[in-house]
């Protein structure tokens, strides 16, 4: 692994551990404000748009610091957080329904197992450069 690409890592890292305390701690808030109004799964969809979001920009401006494409970036992070929002839901489906753990503990969990997806998504497919490209 180059000093580049660990160096990468290791910002994508950070970034993931603030984007786990944010959603964790907008899933609590919510959770606690709507708890016995919506069900916790359902909770989980405006909570993915925010993290989603501070996501990307946080991944656009310090992990992968590419230039322009705003708008195609935004919609390919979608993509594979799509992707890791279904995982999500399944996970936490399981973690709740079948392992009984807490809907906040189970959120924690999931998202931790979904950094791992997101990464090597966003990497090769929402910020590929063309230099990635000719790495692949």
């Amino acid at each position: 692994m180059s000093k580049d690409e660990l160096y990468r890592l290791t910002r994508y890292l950070l970034v993931g551990g603030w984007n786990v305390l944010f959603m964790v701690g907008v899933y609590a808030l919510f959770y606690q404000w709507w708890q016995h109004q919506v069900h916790y799964l359902v909770l989980l969809i405006p909570v993915n748009i925010l993290a989603m979001t501070n996501t990307y920009l946080c991944q656009k401006f310090f992990v992968f610091r590419t230039k322009g494409n705003f708008l195609r970036e935004y919609l390919r992070c979608y993509v594979v957080y799509g992707g890791s929002m279904v995982l999500g839901f399944a996970l936490m489906f399981v973690a709740v329904s079948l392992f009984g753990l807490h809907p906040v503990l189970a959120q924690g969990v999931c998202f931790v197992i979904s950094t791992v997806y997101n990464y090597f998504g966003q990497k090769w497919f929402s910020f590929r450069t063309h230099e990635h490209t000719e790495n692949l």
